[in-house]
């Protein structure tokens, strides 16, 4: 059982940044951010694989970066540039594959969620 942990939202301006952290509990494979804003469906931000290799939604390739930690078995997600159209829950996801997926049912464990919310 993987049990994830975010933390790190909040309100900022446009233009500026914020970093997300996930503390995983056990072994985690693949892991991803998503997000989810009122009225719409979740959807894939980024993904990081066991290789380091990472992937990203059209709308934030470039000014996000998604990274792990595993020594200390934590994502990272560093948001920068943001935008209003940012604004939402963001999620860290844990799951056993395909890598790189930003399909949600891929995914078996999700933690709690953490809102940010950009303000223009």
């Amino acid at each position: 059982q993987v049990q994830l942990v975010e933390s790190g939202g909040g309100s900022v301006q446009a233009g500026g940044s914020l970093r997300l952290s996930c503390a995983a509990s056990g072994y985690t494979y693949y892991m991803g951010w998503f997000r989810q804003a009122p009225g719409k469906e979740r959807e894939g931000v980024a993904a990081i694989d066991r290789d380091g290799d990472t992937r990203y939604a059209d709308s934030v390739q470039g000014r996000f970066i998604i990274s792990k930690d595993n020594a200390k078995n934590t994502l990272y997600l560093q948001m920068n540039s943001l935008k209003p159209e940012d604004t939402a829950m963001y999620y860290c996801a844990a799951g056993y594959g395909p890598a790189l997926s930003f399909r949600v049912g891929v995914y078996n464990y999700w933690g709690q969620g953490t809102q940010v919310t950009v303000s223009s």
